[in-house]
């Protein structure tokens, strides 16, 4: 019996160059899909026959609606440890083992593109790259960021190492989040300060949050009118942290700019208002996408076909209670 696997979201065509799949032996069949299934009707269409899927982390869902309609799955495995968009007891009852990899260097990765979009906003890199590239020359006035304040709403793993490359910038950090203390704040070098504080304070706001309901529209119109005229709000953790439509309002107006890597629907839609809105600058969600991630992600993903072949699958999420088919 031959087993196939799609792999989902492949937009760069690297999935079979980045691990050795040839282990899984001659009696598969893998099929890459190198764009987004835009809707629930097309994804059934696509995978309908198909026993092992393979997620990018969320770029596509697995709601009970979708996983009623693909009667040969027995598979799932998303990249990274946490997700938010498998309905996991309708996986379970359906017979489904849904297996993950580990998260990848996201410690150094996302924050590294944050700091990316904090430089290319601060220097309006992209309009000056454009204008460059069609034969023009500078236009634009850039700012420092000596001197200024990082305002970082979320003290983890990401925001603590956003507050030590800061440093690097000389730069005076301060932070909020719901649950942050003093102790943590000192901790990490940085000034604890309750959120209205931090949106008018800081010359660079840089989110740093899990979504939830509790996170969700974080930074809302009042957030973004506490902001200086100017000030850049970056956004590399999830789109719905922020208020879409009152920062594109703000955006519009010039009160302030925006670095974004994140949006409320990805991909973003082709007529999007963030598209062609001034003062931001977008990417499409680079933040986790290297290399060394992508080695990482599609090697776990081997082994753990693999190891669920065999009956003892590894890194699980979720798993039936009955003994996993071994004739796969």
């Amino acid at each position: 019996m031959t087993l196939r696997i799609a792999v989902l979201d492949d937009y760069q065509n690297v999935a079979l160059k980045l691990a050795d799949w040839s282990k899984l032996g001659p009696d598969v069949e893998i099929k890459v899909f190198d764009r987004n299934l835009g809707s629930e009707d097309e994804a059934v269409r696509a995978l309908a026959g198909f026993d092992v899927i393979c997620l990018m982390r969320e770029r596509m869902a697995l709601p009970a609606s979708l996983i009623e309609r693909l009667p040969n799955l027995r598979l799932v495995n998303v990249t990274g440890a946490r997700v938010r968009v498998i309905d996991f007891d309708a996986a379970v009852a359906r017979g489904i083992t849904v297996c993950h990899t580990y998260a990848g260097d996201s410690k150094n990765a996302t924050p590294e593109m944050a700091w990316g979009l904090i430089l290319a906003s601060a220097r309006h890199l992209a309009e000056e790259h454009q204008r460059v590239r069609t034969g023009g020359w500078q236009t634009t006035i850039g700012t420092k960021l000596g001197g200024k304040t990082l305002g970082i709403v979320g003290l983890g793993k990401l925001g603590s190492r956003m507050a030590s490359i800061a440093k690097a910038f000389e730069m005076e950090v301060i932070a909020w989040s719901q649950n942050l203390t003093d102790e943590r704040a000192a901790e990490c070098g940085v000034r604890r300060v309750d959120k209205e504080t931090l949106f008018r304070e800081a010359d660079v706001v840089s989110l740093h949050l899990i979504l939830s309901d509790r996170s969700r529209h974080v930074v809302g119109r009042s957030e973004i009118g506490l902001m200086k005229r100017g000030a850049i709000l970056v956004n590399t953790s999830r789109g719905p942290l922020i208020d879409e439509a009152a920062l594109i309002e703000a955006l519009n107006g010039g009160q302030i700019r925006a670095g974004l890597d994140v949006y409320d629907v990805e991909p973003l839609p082709a007529n999007h208002p963030l598209r062609s809105a001034p003062n931001v600058t977008l990417s499409p969600h680079l933040g986790y996408v290297t290399e060394e991630a992508y080695e990482l992600f599609y090697r776990d993903i081997v082994e753990n076909i693999i190891a669920w072949r065999e009956g003892a699958p590894v890194r699980v999420l979720a798993a039936p209670e009955a003994p996993i088919r071994g004739d796969l």
